[in-house]
């Protein structure tokens, strides 16, 4: 149980932050309208990805 906080926390934080990033991105012109908050959206998504994918290879070499 312990060891599936992280991994639910990350994924919560993974969607949010994504959907957040999708919001900001302007189709038509191929833009974020705030870049500097888009850059940050960006880095925490990756970290909450990595994390994830830790988690799971984690999981996989205990089997």
């Amino acid at each position: 149980m312990k060891n599936n906080v992280p991994v639910f926390t990350f994924s919560i934080v993974a969607i949010i932050v994504g959907a957040a990033l999708y919001k900001q991105f302007n189709f038509e012109t191929l833009r974020f309208e705030k870049p500097a908050l888009a850059i940050v959206y960006l880095i925490v998504f990756l970290f909450s990805i990595f994390i994830l994918i830790k988690g799971f290879r984690k999981k996989r070499s205990e089997k």
